[in-house]
């Protein structure tokens, strides 16, 4: 996705648009508007209505309907959305946000749940929602008069486009719903990770083969769907191999302790600083005060420092002092997910007492990574290794339903 913008809540949960949900609404609009004809006949078939094809074709009455029918369809996907986040939000699993986007709808769960039953029940929701919608439309196309075709085609369309998404989403192809609900079924007798991968694996066959078959049919949406599907189980495959990897590692078990800990003091000059990232072989220094943490200063914050300056400006001028913090109890996962989500190298470890305890670098993250791929894969490495590891790990993003 790209830059969103908020719009409003339901239920406490913010909605937001993405900027390409401005692109696909009126696009969607128009595709529905210039095939008005063409879908009279098969929604009267389906559904056993009588609609005028020509009434419902002459004048402007096509693009009225086409913008009408794709409010409705966006609408829609947002309760599919909504339903997953109600029984998300009753299992404890907050939701940051429901943003509507290119290929649909997005919602943001807090964290990932890794209980079978949990999973099934959130995934499955979406879908319920959606056939319930359909339903729904259908019992208004019944009481609608007929006399009212536009009101009638509106209904209809809606009443099967529900029941197609549904459908759609319960395809194996995760990470969409079908996909989840894989996962979840080869959780019952599974690890969590290796669930993932399974389903994962199913998820990137299936979007091999809707790109071909996009590709065959010319469709560039049926390709963009497939492009995401990868890309999404891929990521969903990788972020879960990551979390096993270092599950039951605390902050404490990564971070270096402060009394083995290089600082620095804000009066310390930026030469002096300099000095002393070439000794220890650091670009960044927690900055002590009184025996308190003061701040951080690292080599991006004294880059613009001219070098006629450095013998007479400190530390304390350049240091960064809004610190992310975390205690020794947390888990290091939770850590990497703050490395990444602030796009930082480091961690300022503080006690209970508000505390220096230590300082946890992405270095001594991706170190408990590779020891916990190789301890999940039956090595037997008991510490983690002091050397840096060839790969950093990929960003960490929120599950996404």
């Amino acid at each position: 996705m790209f830059r969103s913008f908020r719009i409003g809540s339901l239920l406490g949960i913010p909605i937001k648009l993405d900027v390409t949900f401005l692109l696909i609404l009126p696009a969607f609009a128009w595709l529905i508007a210039i095939q008005v004809g063409d879908l009279v006949p098969v929604l009267n078939g389906l559904l056993g209505t009588a609609i005028d094809g020509e009434a419902v074709t002459t004048g402007a009455t096509p693009w009225l309907l086409g913008a009408t029918a794709a409010i409705g369809l966006f609408a829609s996907v947002l309760l599919h959305e909504l339903g997953h986040s109600v029984v998300a939000i009753r299992y404890g699993f907050p939701i940051d946000s429901i943003t509507l986007w290119l290929l649909g709808g997005v919602a943001q769960l807090s964290e990932q749940p890794t209980n079978w039953r949990q999973e099934l029940a959130i995934a499955i929701a979406g879908p319920i929602v959606s056939v319930g919608l359909g339903i729904g439309f259908y019992a208004l196309v019944l009481v609608v008069p007929a006399t009212l075709e536009t009101a009638q085609f509106v209904f209809a369309y809606l009443a099967v486009i529900n029941v197609v998404l549904a459908a759609f989403n319960m395809l194996p192809g995760f990470p969409m719903d079908g996909g989840r609900v894989l996962r979840a079924i080869l959780g019952r007798n599974r690890p969590f990770a290796v669930a993932t991968a399974q389903a994962a694996q199913v998820g990137k066959t299936f979007a091999l083969l809707l790109g071909l078959f996009g590709l065959l049919a010319f469709n560039i949406f049926l390709i963009a769907i497939a492009f995401f599907i990868y890309i999404a189980a891929t990521g969903e495959a990788r972020q879960t191999a990551i979390q096993a990897a270092i599950e039951g590692i605390t902050v404490a078990d990564v971070m270096t302790p402060v009394d083995e800990l290089d600082t620095v003091s804000p009066e310390t000059t930026i030469a002096e600083l300099l000095d002393a990232m070439m000794e220890h072989r650091h670009t960044g220094f927690p900055v002590v005060e009184n025996d308190s943490i003061a701040g951080v200063v690292t080599l991006e914050d004294v880059r613009a420092v001219p070098p006629s300056e450095r013998d007479s400006r400190t530390v304390r001028a350049v240091m960064a002092t809004d610190l992310e913090t975390l205690s020794p109890t947390e888990e290091a996962w939770e850590a990497l997910v703050s490395l990444q989500r602030n796009d930082i190298g480091r961690l300022v470890v503080l006690d209970d007492r508000e505390r220096l305890a230590g300082l946890v670098t992405r270095t001594d993250l991706i170190t408990a990574l590779n020891v916990g791929a190789v301890r999940s894969a039956g090595g037997t490495v008991d510490r983690p290794s002091a050397e840096r590891p060839d790969d950093a790990p990929q960003p960490i993003e929120k599950p996404r339903w």
